[in-house]
């Protein structure tokens, strides 16, 4: 006759196999025996005003309405936006080996880059501009830079 077949390591994984299915049965009828029925009103969950979740229905009086007219869904046409006035800074570091430079918004207190080929005249630092912004993709820059006397 022959050797079982049957190693220790292949038994110990069968009765881990077996006691994982008799675990999960005998917690199905757990569940089952402690299920209540539970009405409709019991399971629906409501957003209060400040937009968390409740099991109260909200106050009608605390509704706002919203008119379909008023929501921007999208970017504004651009005879919509606003026309642009040029903007007043001071040069607050300008490299000219390099072409490039920073220019302090006098009103926002922005810091916007400015490019040597932005400029309509040579600047150097602590002058005072005028000039207009443009969005990039690394951000706002400095263009039409001309030097207030």
């Amino acid at each position: 006759m022959g050797k079982s077949q049957e190693t220790f390591s292949k038994r110990e994984r069968e009765k881990q196999r077996v006691k994982k299915q008799q675990d999960k049965i005998e917690k199905r009828k757990e569940r089952k025996a402690n299920e209540k029925s539970k009405s409709l009103e019991d399971m629906m969950a409501y957003l209060d005003e400040n937009g968390n979740l409740t099991n109260t229905p909200p106050d009608p009086k605390k509704k706002k309405i919203f008119r379909q007219e008023d929501m921007q869904v999208s970017v504004p046409k651009q005879e919509d936006r606003p026309i642009e006035e040029p903007r007043k800074g001071i040069v607050s570091f300008f490299n000219t080996q390099k072409g490039f430079g920073f220019i302090n918004d006098a009103e926002t207190r922005e810091r916007i880059f400015v490019h040597v080929n932005d400029l309509s005249s040579p600047v150097m630092e602590n002058d005072k501009v005028t000039f207009f912004v443009q969005q990039s993709p690394k951000g706002l820059v400095a263009v039409n830079v001309t030097v207030v006397k």
